[in-house]
């Protein structure tokens, strides 16, 4: 009798196993019908560019061809994957060669638009589409936008294939993605994944709130389209981190809506208009939020107002702290630009920001986002000196010179650091003191006076001015 019940136990995992087995197989996603539908409207991108001609391996060797233009992550990967083409014999240092870049894109319109990453296509002089029966085509750029670094081509055709086109808002993390490209020159490889993070800001990308994934992407993947499983292209394949020159698990993407507007704009006018406010913002941390009276680190501090730019006339100050701009959190300080940059120039944001401990609504006109500046620089240090023992420094008055050059009402600048909270804070001479303990810093005199009565053991904030670039940063005195 026991044997029978053991066996009939065992009859009736066996049968549990066997009808969870095709339940446990069938979560698992299946890519094929996707990839049938999709690879079609993917293609290869290729350019040519002439420059001149670099010296050849000795005894007719092959030529280098030009890798500046690449983001640092990939020339790596070209520099040992791409064929160096053979320099023709005779050929002399000066003389026109060809270079060729490789990348991905896709079809968003029968007519032949293609999007791409700005990257890919930069600096050519032809730019080459190869579509999925191998027939090749000369594109024409339409437009491209560094900044978001989307391309859009126009290639002839009609009744071309194309791909769907979804919203990344919808993505949730953990769901699967898929991308198609060309890594390598390797036509159409699938390389499947999950989405690991959504509105990631990377550095020197900060109208790009990234979709991460974990999807494999390797030089040539580039500008290729990253797909949800309903088969609807939710991003462009633009980044990878890597500290190897190999891919390690984080990829990142464009999201769909952000390459979407900036395409409409380049088909309209050929160039993107991007919101603006004239302001420098750094990241809130924990001692900031304690200084600036924040129940937690949050929002964008305002460190430094361009004088007659959108945010000084609406009245946006030195030391706020926004919170939110049109009921749209501002969590991270790199939640802004892009919060910004998708307004168009002349519309309205309302700002809550928090100052002096309370939350104020201030309704800001932005403006168009200029062309690359530059840099605002120091004069030479002249004035009375004042020494403030206690922080370990020595500062002197602005001179009218440096004031105007830096546009300055008031300030101090530091012409000596000696051992102290100053240099273990990383102050250095030639830094322009503006704010001091969220107190206007006017002359040396003011400077010294407040410095002698800042609290101990409590988070202090300081507003620094360093080649024309303004941040705050944060200090604490022992008894």
């Amino acid at each position: 009798m026991p044997q029978r019940k053991t066996s009939l136990f065992m009859t009736a995992c066996l049968a549990v196993m066997v009808l969870l087995a095709p339940a446990a197989q069938a979560q698992l996603p299946d890519f094929t019908d996707l990839v049938e539908q999709s690879a079609p409207a993917v293609v290869n991108i290729s350019t040519r560019q002439n420059m001149p001609q670099r010296q050849s391996v000795a005894g007719g060797g092959y030529a280098i061809p030009d890798l500046e233009g690449l983001p640092p992550i990939f020339r790596e990967f070209f520099e040992r994957s791409l064929p160096m083409p053979r320099a023709p014999q005779g050929s002399q240092k000066g003389q026109q060669r060809e270079a060729q870049s490789l990348g991905s894109g896709f079809i968003i319109s029968a007519d032949g638009y293609v999007l791409t990453n700005n990257h890919v296509i930069a600096d050519a002089d032809e730019i080459i589409v190869r579509l999925s029966d191998r027939s090749e085509l000369v594109a024409k750029l339409v437009g491209a936008d560094p900044r978001t670094d989307v391309a859009l081509l126009k290639i002839p055709g009609k009744n071309l294939p194309t791909v769907k086109l979804g919203k990344s808002n919808d993505l949730k993390v953990g769901e699967w993605v898929l991308a198609i490209g060309s890594p390598f020159g390797f036509d159409h490889s699938v390389t499947a994944g999950i989405v690991s993070a959504k509105g990631r800001s990377l550095p020197n990308d900060n109208y790009v709130p990234f979709i991460q994934t974990d999807v494999a992407i390797n030089p040539g993947n580039s500008g290729g389209p990253l797909f949800n499983l309903k088969g609807e292209v939710i991003g462009i394949n633009s980044q990878i981190f890597t500290r190897s020159g190999g891919f390690m698990g984080l990829s990142f993407a464009i999201p769909m809506e952000v390459a979407l507007d900036v395409s409409d704009q380049l088909k309209a006018s050929g160039k993107v208009d991007r919101g603006w406010l004239g302001v420098v913002i750094q990241e809130v941390n924990k001692d900031l939020a304690e200084s600036f009276g924040l129940d937690k680190p949050a929002g964008a501090l305002v460190a430094q107002v361009l004088e007659k730019g959108p945010a000084d006339k609406g009245g946006l100050q030195v030391g706020d702290v926004i919170l939110s701009i049109n009921d749209h959190p501002v969590v991270m300080s790199a939640d802004l630009p892009h919060l910004v940059g998708i307004l168009k120039s002349g519309q309205t944001a309302n700002l809550v920001v928090m100052r002096e401990g309370s939350r104020k609504t201030l309704k800001v006109k932005v403006g168009a986002l200029p062309n690359d500046g530059e840099e605002m620089s120091l004069a030479g240090t002249e004035g009375a000196a004042s020494q403030s023992n206690r922080l370990g420094m020595t500062v002197v008055d602005l001179t009218a010179e440096q004031k105007k050059a830096i546009d300055l009402q008031g300030g101090v600048v530091i012409q000596d650091v000696q051992d102290g909270p100053a240099a273990m804070i990383g102050l250095r001479p030639g830094d322009v003191i503006t704010h001091l303990n969220n107190q206007v810093i006017d002359s040396a005199q003011t400077f010294t006076k407040i410095a002698q009565a800042l609290p101990n053991n409590r988070s202090l904030s300081m507003r620094v001015l360093r080649q024309g670039r303004a941040s705050f940063i944060t200090f604490k005195l022992a008894n």
